[in-house]
């Protein structure tokens, strides 16, 4: 007899109740699973500083205010915000001005770990024992106020015409749900057999991008009403080169291929049910610039400063390339830490260990491969208001 999962189908939850990254800071956490991620931030930081230098410079008697959409719980949020912070100050000093107080936002949706990421923040420099830049100056401390901010940036999360600064990375690819109608068997999207956008029909790919164009167009118009006139906003997100939406390049290696096996595995072994595993599809999209483009201008919110594909290389960092089992605990981990939780949700804890351990031995089977195939594009954008 099949094992049923522990949980009820996520499809028919509301996903940001649930959805987050892997909190805590255990080996397949996110906050220690996000070293890729940290690499292609840092190579695309001359990108966010062009996007920093257009912004409108206010009043130093006005708090400067930045915005992290999609934060997670790791140090990575936290660094940008930083460099943010810091390239904002050194703009007010060029200009021999007192540099304005720093306020920066971290917004993720309610079941984000705000607790571990929070930990993790430095603390505040003391503004009343001297300048502001003594408290620049001062080690492991920060020069900004802090607050978290839970919800999904499909919606409004600030006051009208508050906000200097939108920065998110690697989070827009998420979307606000599964495609309905990928879920439902009397549909010719209906993506049967499969977990994942990549290789599936033209019906299941144009349910996915119609979610993606829905989503980017909610999004970028409740930033148009957050965002101050001068301010701007750099957004970084999983993109593909195929012009063929079934393409998904580096995602579709990621979760169409070992992820995909690994749950065609506990079907066969009468671990789950085919329809327990159809009901279970990952809520991403990987733009193309066109896709990209087309939502932003059809809005007409925001202008496009500048939009293009950035390679990003490998979501897996690994000490030893040779050593095929730490590939595969690469692979499986950083497959966990960005979906474990719907899966743990879909199936259950013990289901979901069956299944990553089987990820994790697909993954040492084939490490060669993936390190040489296994490479992320980006879509970035610095946008204005219009």
């Amino acid at each position: 007899m099949a094992l049923k999962g522990d949980n009820v189908v996520v499809s028919n939850m509301k996903l940001e109740r649930i959805f987050s990254m892997k909190g805590g800071k255990g080996e397949t956490s996110y906050a220690n699973n996000s070293q890729a991620q940290a690499r292609h931030a840092r190579s695309m930081l001359h990108l966010l500083e062009e996007t920093l230098d257009g912004v409108q410079l206010n009043s130093p008697e006005v708090p400067f205010v930045v915005v992290d959409l999609g934060c997670s719980s790791g140090n990575n949020t936290i660094y940008v915000v930083n460099v943010i912070i810091k390239h904002m100050t050194k703009r007010y000093e060029a200009l021999g001005q007192e540099p304005p107080e720093f306020s920066a936002f971290f917004s993720d949706l309610p079941s984000n770990d705000f607790n571990t990421l929070f930990q993790l923040l430095p603390p505040l420099a003391n503004y009343g024992g001297g300048s502001m830049e003594e408290c620049l100056a001062a080690d492991n401390h920060r020069s900004y106020f802090v607050a978290g901010v839970p919800g999904s940036f499909y919606q409004r999360l600030f006051p009208a015409k508050s906000i200097d600064v939108f920065h998110s990375a690697f989070s827009l690819h998420w979307l606000s749900q599964v495609p309905e109608s990928v879920l439902d068997k009397r549909s010719t999207a209906y993506n049967k057999g499969r977990v994942f956008i990549h290789g599936a029909s033209e019906s299941t790919a144009n349910a996915y991008k119609k979610q993606f164009q829905t989503d980017l167009a909610v999004f970028l118009r409740s930033r148009s009403q957050e965002m101050k006139r001068g301010g701007s906003m750099f957004l970084v997100c999983l993109g593909r080169t195929s012009v063929d939406p079934t393409d998904h390049g580096g995602a579709g290696l990621l979760f169409g291929t070992h992820f995909q096996d690994a749950w065609d595995d506990l079907v066969q072994e009468g671990l789950i049910s085919a329809e327990k595993r159809d009901n279970f599809n990952i809520p991403v999209y990987a733009p193309s610039l066109q896709d990209f483009k087309e939502v932003v201008e059809a809005d007409g919110s925001f202008v496009v400063n500048k939009l293009q594909v950035f390679k990003g290389g490998s979501p897996l960092v690994v000490n030893q390339p040779d050593d095929a089992a730490e590939v595969g605990r690469a692979l499986a981990n950083s497959c966990r830490s960005v979906s474990g939780v719907l899966v743990d949700a879909h199936i259950g804890d013990k289901l979901s260990e069956e299944l990553f351990s089987r990820v994790e031995r697909r993954g040492t089977s084939h490490a060669k491969v993936l390190l040489e195939q296994l490479q992320f594009f980006h879509i970035v954008a610095s946008l204005s208001l219009a």
